[in-house]
């Protein structure tokens, strides 16, 4: 499985803005209604498209639950220590969060990973110097990656809150002003 390069993906982001930006001043600057109206349904369809997510995050969080679990289980236990990229990404994930596999350290029990290392990652001990044996695993208890990052995301749920409501109130500003400038431009182009 492949993963999107995080990197790539915020240029993309990036390019996109700015090519919507560009939209919205060459609309403003040149008074076209075309491009005016082209770039508030853009807006239009990303705020939509907002929040829809948001209410399918928050009706369906339990559901979301079962889906990235269905996707992260086997992913993890076909591709941890054969895959390069999943291997760097789910080390990463475990020593930021301080956690075991998706759930807990079972995820890896049949793994590619426990069969050719006849051990659990080091993350899923107390002690990360020695080799994890499944008696380590079991007393050490370190809890699995998806709780701890809904209790991160609880911890600063005020925060992207905070940025989400700043996203769309710029979001709606960009509309209004859009549709005043289209409002002020009369047929022939001139306001």
């Amino acid at each position: 499985m492949q993963f999107v390069n995080v990197g790539y993906f915020c240029i993309a982001i990036g390019a996109v803005l700015v090519l919507l930006g560009f939209l919205g001043c060459c609309g403003a600057q040149k008074e076209s209604k075309c491009l005016l109206i082209m770039f508030f349904a853009i807006i239009m369809v990303i705020f939509i498209a907002e929040l829809a997510a948001a209410v399918v995050a928050l009706v369906y969080s339990s559901f979301a639950e079962s889906i990235l679990k269905a996707w992260a289980t086997p992913a993890l236990k076909s591709d941890y220590g054969t895959q390069s990229d999943v291997t760097q990404i789910w080390n990463t994930t475990m020593t930021e969060l301080k956690c075991c596999g998706f759930t807990n350290y079972t995820d890896f029990s049949g793994s590619s990973y426990y069969s050719s290392h006849h051990s659990y990652p080091p993350f899923c001990c107390q002690s990360n110097t020695t080799t994890c044996s499944l008696e380590a695993a079991e007393s050490s208890a370190i809890e699995g990656c998806f709780n701890r990052l809904l209790l991160t995301l609880k911890q600063n749920a005020n925060i992207v809150g905070g940025i989400a409501a700043g996203i769309c109130a710029l979001e709606i500003a960009a509309m209004v002003v859009s549709m005043v400038l289209y409002c002020h431009i009369d047929k022939n182009g001139v306001s």
